[in-house]
């Protein structure tokens, strides 16, 4: 399915999962009534009007704890307020508004995602499934639609530099990572705290068993298998588990004219046998597994 017809249906899709396991017994008494439907050109229309904040000849860059970033956050910001809802900033630097249900002794449904990008990224991961999340609670109110749980709309901080904010959400934000720099130079300390957050508070922001009923996340396909099968909406089943690994080579810097061949070390053609090995060995066990050999730095042994 092409991007611009996916948007078109986006938002209505989001919607699809709340509306029948949430709503109030009022609702379910009218079977009859018209399916409720958000207003997709008004999502279009944010995410057009989103395009230009971060955006390069290269790409959309609004990396964590960057001007663009923060512009993003308050553009966000102010969609929540248009559409009658006070943001607020949990000491994680997350940003969430609340649509109350019915019963309020329930767990809210919690439903969103992130608008910051890696460098060099595209307007939509990430921005679908949080504006989409802000049409459904917008909608919602405007149809004066009640579910029994209350409704959150989260923005995740820096999903893109290590899923920073949902980490926090469930308390695995040690000080290592507290440490590490984001891309846009600041470490993630300093990053929360420009955002909103409290460092000093981080427990505050972490969600127990039980703090939240379920969460759905609407977000684009970005391996083409629906594309390929001609399906317009998908149900996630599982994770991508990742692991990073740093791989050091070591050679030995020598004359690149004079040196024999069967007397060299050199340390970028093991390199390249072993990216072709890393590929050749996925390849050759059955599953979905993938792996990729990102980038090389090649620099001379220094002397000794």
């Amino acid at each position: 399915m092409k991007r611009r017809t996916f948007l078109g249906h986006a938002g209505s899709l989001a919607a699809l999962p709340l509306v029948a396991p949430y709503l109030s017994d009022v609702a379910r008494a009218f079977p009859a009534a018209a399916p409720l439907r958000v207003n997709g050109a008004r999502l279009n229309e944010w995410l057009t009007r989103f395009d230009s904040i971060g955006r390069t000849p290269t790409g959309i860059n609004r990396v964590a704890y960057s001007e663009a970033d923060l512009a993003g956050r308050a553009f966000t910001q102010q969609l929540l307020r248009d559409a009658g809802f006070t943001p607020r900033i949990d000491t994680a630097g997350n940003i969430y508004a609340r649509l109350e249900g019915t019963n309020r002794t329930l767990s809210p449904i919690l439903i969103g995602s992130h608008v910051d990008s890696v460098t060099d990224g595209g307007n939509f991961d990430g921005p679908v499934g949080s504006f989409g999340a802000i049409e459904v609670a917008r909608t919602l109110r405007e149809t004066n639609t009640r579910l029994r749980h209350p409704l959150d709309v989260v923005i995740w901080q820096n999903e893109e530099g290590g899923t920073t904010g949902s980490k926090t959400a469930i308390g695995e934000m040690t000080d290592a990572e507290l440490a590490k720099v984001a891309r846009s130079g600041k470490t993630i300390r300093e990053g929360i705290g420009i955002i909103g957050g409290d460092v000093s508070r981080l427990a505050e922001s972490v969600k127990k068993k039980g703090d939240i009923a379920c969460y759905i996340e609407l977000h684009i396909e970005q391996g083409g298998l629906l594309e390929k099968a001609g399906k317009q909406i998908g149900v996630v089943q599982g994770i991508v588990g990742l692991r990073w690994f740093e791989v050091t080579i070591t050679g030995f810097a020598n004359h690149a004219g004079a040196t024999p061949m069967d007397q060299r070390q050199d340390a970028m053609l093991a390199a390249a046998k072993f990216t072709v090995a890393v590929n050749d060995a996925v390849r050759g066990e059955p599953g979905r597994q993938v792996a990729t050999v990102a980038a090389w730095w090649c620099r001379p042994t220094p002397p000794t």
